[in-house]
């Protein structure tokens, strides 16, 4: 029981991570692009840090690193670090969804070898 809930906090950290970057991104989108001169962008990356949602990205950072640390006394790191990984997978999922991106061969030849990866790093 303790190693499944040891995947269930990796897994907890990986759809908090994805989370915070779809957020980020989302948000960014929305606000603009980065203004030229120091004082505007100063004044704009403030702006960003007083959005919610970007403070809701920072908290599921943390709250996946809070999960990590969790995990960490479940699996051993060789065992669970590979796991880390499947962000990469989902964000490409999520942004070709959310934000359409292009998917094309490469990408998905890079998600089948990052699955491959995550099947033999955990064999056995």
């Amino acid at each position: 029981m303790g190693k499944l809930l040891g995947y269930g906090f990796v897994f907890l950290m990986v759809l908090l991570g994805v989370y915070g970057q779809l957020m980020l991104k989302y948000r960014i989108l929305l606000a603009g692009a980065l203004p030229e001169g120091w004082f505007p962008k100063f004044i704009f990356v403030l702006r960003l840090f007083g959005d919610p949602w970007i403070l809701s990205a920072f908290a599921s950072a943390f709250l996946g690193s809070l999960c990590w640390m969790a995990a960490m006394t479940k699996l051993p790191l060789s065992t669970a670090y590979p796991f880390t990984s499947l962000t990469f997978v989902l964000i490409l999922i999520f942004s070709a969804l959310f934000f359409q991106e292009p998917i094309g061969f490469y990408k998905l030849l890079g998600v089948a070898l990052i699955i491959g990866g995550i099947i033999v790093a955990n064999w056995a």
